[in-house]
Parts: C-alpha cells; sequence; structure tokens
C-alpha cells in the first residue's frame, strides 16, 4: 500500500533516527494491520520513521525506529537480544547514494513496496523521494520486516532488518 503523508517532512537525517524496544503505539499517520499465521503484525508509519506492533500467544512486542525526543539510543548496526519467548535480531545500515543512483534506488523501493500485500510505504509532501517503507513476511516460524527510510536532501537510505522467531531450545549435549 502506498500513500501520501499528510504531515511535514520530520526527520532531519540519518543521523537523527533513534531505535527502541517495548514502546507503547506512537500517534501514526498510516498503519497496515497483517494476520500471518496466528501472528498480528501492525506496520505503523510515524510522522517520524516507523514502528512495528507484533502480538500472539507468546505475548507483544515493539520496535520502534524514528526521531525520538529525549532518546539517548541511536539507531544501532545490529541488535541481538531475547524478548520473552522470543529471539529479536536487529541490523540497520546507511546508504550513501549520488542524486541519480537515489531516484532510481527510491523508485524501485516505492514499486516493491506499493503493490506487495505486506507492505507499506508513505511519501512525504512535497519530494517524491522522500519517504518511509516496510515489507513484512512470515517465514519458517519466524516474522521478518525489512524497512527504509530516505533522506533525498543528504543521498542517504537507511534500511533495515529484523527478524523476530520462537526461542530456540539449547541444544542437548549427547556423551
Amino acid at each position: 500500500m502506498l500513500t501520501t503523508l499528510n504531515t511535514s517532512y520530520t526527520d532531519t537525517s540519518a543521523a537523527d533516527l533513534a531505535w527502541a524496544l517495548g514502546r507503547e503505539p506512537l500517534p501514526a499517520l498510516a498503519v497496515l494491520d497483517l494476520e500471518m499465521a496466528g501472528v498480528n503484525l501492525q506496520l505503523r508509519l510515524l510522522g517520524a520513521s516507523h514502528q512495528v506492533l507484533l502480538e500472539e500467544e507468546r505475548g507483544a512486542c515493539s520496535e520502534t525506529v524514528a526521531c525520538i525526543a529525549g532518546s539517548s539510543t541511536p539507531l544501532p548496526l545490529g541488535v541481538a537480544k531475547r524478548v520473552g519467548d522470543w529471539e529479536y535480531e536487529f541490523a540497520a545500515r546507511v546508504e550513501e547514494l549520488t542524486p541519480g543512483s537515489f531516484a532510481g534506488r527510491a523508485q524501485e523501493l516505492l514499486a516493491l513496496v506499493a503493490d506487495h500485500p505486506h507492505g507499506l510505504a508513505g511519501v512525504f509532501p512535497g519530494s517524491p523521494h522522500a519517504f518511509t517503507a516496510m515489507l513484512a513476511q512470515r517465514q519458517d516460524g519466524q516474522v521478518h520486516w525489512r524497512t527504509w527510510h530516505a533522506y533525498p536532501q543528504d543521498g542517504q537510505l537507511v534500511a533495515t532488518r529484523t527478524r523476530v522467531g520462537a526461542r530456540r531450545p539449547a541444544p542437548v549435549a549427547v556423551n
């Protein structure tokens, strides 16, 4: 699903993004509710980037990547944590692109997400290349999502990927 976000462009640069787990739902400009094999997933576009809410019988998990007032947790390159009965993995990278490459990559990503049944993308007014996009899937008992946050004024594209799955039991030693 592709939408135009009815707000001003809040994020100023990739360096302003912060990451948080466990935050309460923040006001969203666009929402996509998904049910994937017993997991309820809500993709949320915020005025300041994204939030994903995951809920199933074992509990709930929320991920927020946004400009968070008062946050002291910058966007990490990688995180691996146990969250309740789940294993949570997060990775982020910042791509530096030339203006021509940026426009092409933006069009490619928006086309990928716009018509995907598990995709949500929002374009900010004023620039067709200022956007946040999200794409989710369930595979092998795990939920995966990817996000892209575009900063055309700096030629930066922040890409994240997350995997949440049931905690695997420790292997049993055989003597």
